[in-house]
Parts: C-alpha cells; sequence; structure tokens
C-alpha cells in the first residue's frame, strides 16, 4: 500500500530555533483552557469545512444498509460524556507498556514519560486509577510542550509522585505544532483510538457549546458488526480484528455529514442546534467500536456544565438524529488492513523525537 508522503513536523523545527521565539510560541499556545482548541494548525483535516465536498459513491449504499441494520448502536443516538482531557505539563512519570496483555503495540504505540498533572482523571474514573474495568484513556494536552499524549488503558495504582506502579496500553504522542497528513502516524498504525486518530480534537465539549460554536469535526462510535470488515479510508489508518460488517457497512475513518435540509428548528434547545450545525459542517468520523454513538468531553474541567445545557436525560438529547439524516462525505480509497504498521515521521521513543529509517524497533530507531 502506498505510505504517501512524509508529514513535516514544525514541533521538529522549532527545536532549531532562538530559546525566545521557542517561549514566545509556548505563551500562544498555553492561552486555551482545559480541552479546547486550537490542537492543531488550522489547515488540520479535523478542521475541515466539509458541508459541500463531495458525497462518496457508496453514500446511499451504506446509510440505507446502516438506517436497516440497526442504526447507531443501542438503535437511537446517545452521548458518552466520560472521557477527560487535562492540561498540564508534569510531573512527568515513566509508563511500563502493557505488551503481555496485548495492549501495547510495536511500531504503531510511543514511549516515554507522560505528565500527569495533579487532580486528573483517566476516563470514567475519579483518578488516575483504573478501576471499574473500562477503556480508561489518558488524556494529556501540553501546550507549552506541543504535545498530546493519549493512551489507552492506562492505569497508576497510587496517587502523584507517589504512586508505585504506572501500567499503559497503547499510547499516541501528537505532535501539535504538524499538520498530519491523510496518513496520520503512519498506515495500518493503530493510536489511543481504533482508527488510528487522535481523539481530544474530535470531542466537542460543554464550554464551545455554550459559547455557540464548535470549529471542528467530532467523533462517533458504532458495534464492532456495523464497521466494514477489515477496511478504512483515510484519515483512518487503521481498523480492528473484531469488525465483521459486510461490504455495504462503513469502514473505519467514514466521515458522515448531517443532511443541509435537516430541520434544525425540530430539537429542543440551542445546545442540541450547536451540536447539529458542527455536524453539517465539519461532519463526523467513524473512530472505534462500541455502543454509544457520540462522545462529548466530561464537564469535569469546563466552566459550563452538560445538564444546565441539554434537555431531560442529557445522554438522549439528539436520540431524534436517524442514521437517515446523514450523508458519507467522500473518502477516496478503501485499504485493507494488514496489521503492518509503518510509522511515518515523527515518531516519539523515551520522550524524544527522532526520524523514522525504513526498519526501526521499539527502543532504538
Amino acid at each position: 500500500m502506498p505510505l504517501g508522503r512524509v508529514a513535516v513536523s514544525r514541533g521538529l523545527a522549532a527545536a532549531f530555533v532562538t530559546s525566545a521565539a521557542v517561549l514566545v510560541a509556548a505563551a500562544a499556545f498555553a492561552q486555551p483552557p482545559a480541552g479546547h482548541y486550537p490542537y492543531f494548525p488550522a489547515d488540520s483535516i479535523w478542521t475541515r469545512d466539509v458541508s459541500n465536498a463531495p458525497l462518496d459513491p457508496e453514500s446511499a449504499t451504506v446509510i440505507n444498509w446502516l438506517a436497516t441494520h440497526g442504526g447507531w448502536g443501542s438503535g437511537v443516538m446517545r452521548i458518552d460524556f466520560s472521557i477527560e482531557v487535562v492540561e498540564g505539563s508534569a510531573p512527568l512519570r515513566a509508563f511500563e507498556p502493557k505488551r503481555d496483555d496485548d495492549e501495547f503495540y510495536d511500531p504503531d504505540c510511543d514511549e516515554g514519560p507522560v505528565p500527569l498533572p495533579d487532580d486528573g482523571a483517566l476516563e470514567g474514573e475519579d483518578g488516575y486509577a483504573c478501576l471499574g474495568g473500562g477503556d480508561c484513556h489518558l488524556i494529556v494536552v501540553d501546550r507549552p510542550g506541543e504535545r498530546l499524549y493519549e493512551m489507552w488503558r492506562a492505569d497508576v495504582i497510587g496517587d502523584g509522585p507517589e504512586a508505585s506502579d504506572f501500567l499503559g496500553g497503547c499510547m499516541a504522542v501528537w505532535d501539535l505544532g504538524n499538520t498530519y497528513l491523510d496518513n496520520g502516524r503512519g498506515q495500518d498504525c493503530t493510536s489511543a483510538d481504533g482508527a488510528g486518530f487522535p481523539i481530544a480534537p474530535l470531542l466537542f465539549n460543554a464550554d464551545e457549546v455554550a459559547a455557540g460554536s464548535i470549529d471542528h469535526a467530532i467523533r462517533f462510535i458504532l458495534p464492532n458488526s456495523r464497521i466494514r470488515d477489515n477496511i478504512y479510508v483515510h484519515p483512518a489508518t487503521h481498523s480492528t480484528g473484531p469488525t465483521i460488517g459486510p461490504p455495504q457497512a462503513p469502514p473505519y475513518g467514514a466521515h458522515l455529514r448531517l443532511r443541509a435540509d435537516f430541520p434544525l428548528a425540530s430539537l429542543d434547545s440551542e445546545a442540541e442546534r450547536v451540536i447539529a450545525r458542527a455536524m453539517q459542517k465539519y461532519g463526523m468520523f467513524l473512530a472505534d467500536g462500541g455502543t454509544l454513538a457520540l462522545t462529548a468531553q466530561s464537564d469535569r474541567f469546563t466552566t459550563a456544565k452538560w445538564q444546565n445545557l441539554l434537555p431531560g436525560n442529557i445522554q438522549y438529547a439528539l436520540g431524534e438524529l436517524q442514521v437517515s439524516d446523514f450523508q458519507m462525505v467522500n473518502g477516496g480509497a478503501r485499504y485493507n488492513w494488514l496489521g503492518n504498521c509503518e510509522r511515518t515521521f515523527p515518531l516519539f521513543n523515551d520522550g524524544f523525537e527522532v526520524p523514522v529509517l525504513p526498519k526501526w524497533s521499539a527502543k532504538s530507531p
């Protein structure tokens, strides 16, 4: 499969400029509050207006199949509010990759120290310990360092610098100064998410909704039986073994857009209309397997709170949106997932950004 052009890392180039320039850039990046934009440069695919983009040739087939085979994960669009986004640069903690548990993969995943700011938390947890048996995503944004750390199946035993053990599944370190190309971190490579995407830039949060505008695409998921078997389209770079959907099912990376003629006035609140407008302008990307269709950021670290924005049972706030209200934006070539990750630049090993050579091991480039 073609690997495509190698991404140009503005983060690496910044290492060679003067220290004064680095301090200015860091100050500029430190402005957004917890879990807010910007994440990547303005030309990122996640902030691309697709309101007039051409439809995929398979759009009608995929939408009709999905609508007649269960639709969203539980049959109705629901929202998951459990993922946390923590901001901070310290303290740094090294982790032990969970290779023996088949949760850390070489060369897909990155190693090195991870910031664990005080009072942070994993997805669905009150702190950094994975107690509930879920995906336990750890997401930390280091604005001054221009890094986004995302880890699947993180588990920190103990608190703060006294923690006795830090175990981690696949970690993806994203360079916030880099405009990633369609093949992201590498063809056939996963991340902390099934499709190989970053997670945080696709989460919508309560402060964005309260301000009246979500200026980026949204993450959505489907059951594995409704995802095309071992096929993905860019900007996805990965599929997963459990997918068993037929050729009519959406592939990983499918980009859905709410129809322009959807009656926004029929929604019960302005908050719902804000989310729906983002779906019309930026769309939503199929990122992982699961039941709850949409993923919002927890309001633990935001000023606005979901309960004050969305009516009734907030998990069902957009329940009237049907699969048939969407179209699939043109995704281009289809790729067979072969499990043969070929990393692109940059790559993070033991906390340092290094070039990718034709052959690479987890420990030394």
